[in-house]
């Protein structure tokens, strides 16, 4: 089964910068995607960044294009999602989670498909 180990969140400055690790293990197929999605308090879970195996394609939220970079380190099974320009709205809890299979990145800007999820990490981003 595919499990996901979330790391790096912290409290900075806005303006700052931060880098999330996702350690992945467990997938089955050569076709997955990992997303980051993050929980906002009050608000709904947003899909901000995810990747695809298949192709190396990204998908970037619209309040968070320019600003965040997802990347992968195949050797160390990891993907990162690097943070820069924090603004205040960034604050909330992030996960990582994933698809093990065939997927359409088109369906994965949402976080219902997601099958597997690690646990968040919080990043606050204070003024």
């Amino acid at each position: 089964e595919v499990q996901l180990q979330a790391s790096g969140g912290g409290l900075v400055q806005a303006g700052g910068s931060l880098r999330l690790s996702c350690a992945a293990s467990g997938f089955t197929s050569d076709d997955y995607a990992i997303g980051w999605i993050r929980q906002a308090p009050g608000k709904d879970r947003e899909v901000v960044s995810c990747f695809s195996s298949t192709d190396g394609s990204t998908y970037y939220a619209p309040s968070v294009e320019g600003r965040f970079t997802i990347s992968t380190d195949n050797a160390k099974s990891t993907v990162y999602l690097e943070m820069n320009s924090l603004k205040l709205e960034d604050t909330g809890v992030y996960f990582c989670a994933a698809v093990d299979g065939p997927h359409s990145l088109r369906i994965l800007t949402r976080w219902g498909p997601y099958d597997f999820w690690g646990q968040g990490t919080q990043v606050t981003v204070s003024s």
